[in-house]
């Protein structure tokens, strides 16, 4: 595991009246070369590193363990960058985003605010599952509304793997890192809008968060082809995975083993996402109940 996570206070605070000093941005002509690569290139290296083996379905917690790896040294790799240069928008966006898999809702909420208030987004890799569970999908989060965006929008042809599922694209495609670390492109058109007034409630399950809509979207798979429209979004925002746990069913002598998602990093993610989108409290959030399931 790579150093605590907890580093972040010191950057988001100590560093606060240089980042004051200059407004956040984007733009790799503006920023310290290294605090870019940091946020583009080291990401690609990061998501691309290959953690386990065939052998690795067969060993229990052994996906948990290489998950919060990539996590940390995600992490790891934005906080260099803001240390290097406080400017960089694409530093908070990705703290705002992995401090919430780390289990560190303060430090992911002060990346929230730095982020939103400096005009980019907090973007994830996703799956829909109600459009095509075989793809990727990046939703973006900013004040005014939930974006989607198909995953060749963002990072061009889009190479396939095992099943048909995508592949991250090397280091050299630093317009698809920046856009996942909060800064898309605003030429590229979203596959679909939702403003947050038309969000009426998000649901929290064991892996997937559910978007009640007040108006339908249509939403278009990039490996199929094929559009959907939807009055509800269902979606795993990638960042956790389950967990295996030992337990005695009842009428039964012997143990047996069970997964469990994780439930709780689903509700720390809508409880962020609401606090910053909105004030008025406008949108529903059902009580948090996780069980058998979605």
């Amino acid at each position: 595991m790579l150093r605590s996570f907890g580093v972040v206070a010191l950057i988001l605070l100590a560093r606060g009246a240089a980042a004051d000093a200059g407004a956040l941005t984007c733009e790799p002509s503006a920023l310290d070369a290294r605090s870019y690569r940091l946020t583009t290139r080291a990401q690609a290296l990061i998501i691309n590193d290959p953690r386990g083996s065939w052998w690795d379905g067969f060993q229990l917690g052994k996906h948990e363990e290489q998950l919060a790896d990539l996590n940390d040294a995600s992490a790891f790799a934005a906080e260099r960058a803001l240390e290097a240069d406080p400017r960089n928008l694409m530093g908070y966006g990705i703290l705002a985003r992995v401090a919430l898999a780390l289990e560190q809702p303060d430090r992911a909420e002060a990346a929230w605010q730095r982020a939103l208030d400096g005009g980019g987004a907090v973007v994830w890799s996703a799956t829909l599952y109600d459009v095509d569970a075989r793809t990727y999908f990046f939703l973006a989060f900013d004040r005014h509304a939930l974006r989607v965006y198909r995953m060749e929008q963002l990072a061009g042809v889009v190479k396939r793997g095992f099943y048909g599922i995508p592949e991250f694209p090397g280091a050299d495609n630093e317009r698809f890192y920046a856009a996942w670390g909060g800064c898309i492109d605003p030429t590229i058109v979203p596959d679909a809008v939702v403003p947050w007034s038309d969000v009426k409630e998000i649901k929290a399950g064991n892996w997937v968060l559910w978007f009640k809509l007040a108006r339908p979207v249509t939403i278009g798979s990039d490996r199929t082809g094929k559009r959907k429209e939807l009055r509800e979004i269902k979606v795993n925002l990638h960042g956790r995975t389950g967990s295996l746990e030992v337990y005695k069913p009842v009428g039964q002598d012997d143990l047996a083993l069970r997964g469990r998602g994780p439930a709780g990093y689903q509700d720390a993610v809508r409880r962020t996402i609401v606090k910053f989108v909105d004030p008025e409290k406008r949108i529903a959030l059902p009580p948090f109940k996780p069980g058998a399931g979605w």
